[in-house]
């Protein structure tokens, strides 16, 4: 990586809470902005960001990955207006070889909340064709994303860990008709509206459930994500009165 150095911070679905993480998620129109405001932090020479329902990291390179490490976490909650204070016991750093180690480990599944799902190679890869778009990618983050890839492949072909690869969404849906059998019997409750919300909400829409609720902090976003599926939107302050109605 020459002179420079490689630093990760961020939060997953180990370290914070879900709300959180939607709270801190960068919206994907919105992202290009974002990463030309982390080329504005001082020290900052090329970075990237990664954010998914489950975890919100962004990675930096720099000649002081110190300065970098003490940089990030104010970056990250100026972003979303909360205190930096507030943010501290969710956010881990990674520096160097553990940064590089880390962001394998995330391509290639083995740090996801369903481990062997497919999504989340997609979605760094996404990440990286963003940060190409917005010219925030240098030869030294290419050259570890590239490599971070072609990691990834050769732990799903050499492995056994692919074979029956299964995301969150598909796996809850096999848990439900574990529980309630025929799901066109049920009713059914949809709590935010993110990336991995939205496949769930594909694979329970298709066994025609009775009825299907969005409930999400932001009522016009909910409403929007509601028609798709034939919902109502709900505000997340109404969940207890729909869940247990008087």
């Amino acid at each position: 990586m020459g002179e420079r150095g490689i630093v990760l911070v961020g939060l997953n679905h180990r370290t914070a809470p879900v709300e959180l993480r939607e709270r801190l998620a960068f919206e994907n129109g919105d992202h290009e902005q974002a990463l030309r405001r982390l080329m504005a932090v001082e020290g900052v020479a090329e970075g990237a960001i990664v954010s998914t329902c489950n975890r919100v990291e962004v990675v930096a390179c720099g000649a002081s990955p110190e300065s970098l490490g003490a940089a990030l976490p104010g970056y990250l909650a100026r972003e979303h207006g909360v205190s930096e204070a507030a943010l501290g016991a969710h956010l881990y750093t990674h520096v160097g070889r553990d940064a590089v180690r880390h962001l394998f480990r995330v391509a290639a599944s083995l740090d996801s909340m369903v481990v062997g799902e497919p999504q989340i190679l997609g979605q760094v890869k996404q990440s990286v064709r963003t940060a190409e778009g917005a010219g925030t990618l240098g030869s030294s983050l290419n050259k570890l994303f590239q490599q971070t890839f072609a990691v990834a492949k050769q732990v799903r072909t050499e492995t056994a860990l692919g074979a029956q690869s299964i995301s969150m969404a598909a796996a809850s849906l096999k848990l439900a008709q574990n529980l309630f059998g025929d799901l066109s019997r049920t009713h059914m409750m949809l709590v935010g509206v993110g990336e991995m919300v939205e496949l769930a909400a594909t694979y329970f829409a298709a066994q025609q459930p009775r009825s299907i609720v969005v409930a999400n902090r932001t009522l016009a976003r909910g409403e929007s994500f509601a028609e798709r599926f034939n919902a109502k939107a709900i505000s997340i302050a109404e969940i207890p009165e729909t869940l247990y109605p008087h």
